[in-house]
């Protein structure tokens, strides 16, 4: 059995609305030296496979197909054992 850990964000060419309300309502709390945010979703998965590899393709699949937008959204995985 293997985790999945899946960080997803926008790409940095894709204006992110939530990340600039947040970075604002920082800087009104007094935050002054937080210079930008964005922000994502992180996912973990439980995936039974062979290997470290084929768990790796399966989340990779799994991302492609389902959980992030390809056209807008980049991802990054992080398998354990």
């Amino acid at each position: 059995m293997y985790k999945a850990k899946v960080n997803i964000t926008l790409r940095k060419s894709i204006l992110d609305p939530k990340g600039k309300a947040a970075h604002h309502a920082l800087q009104n709390l007094g935050l002054k030296n937080v210079q930008d945010v964005r922000i994502g979703k992180f996912i973990e998965m439980n995936i039974d496979a062979e290997s470290q590899n084929e768990a790796q393709k399966l989340a990779e699949t799994a991302c492609q197909q389902l959980l992030a937008n390809e056209v807008m959204e980049d991802f990054h995985i992080e398998i354990e054992e």
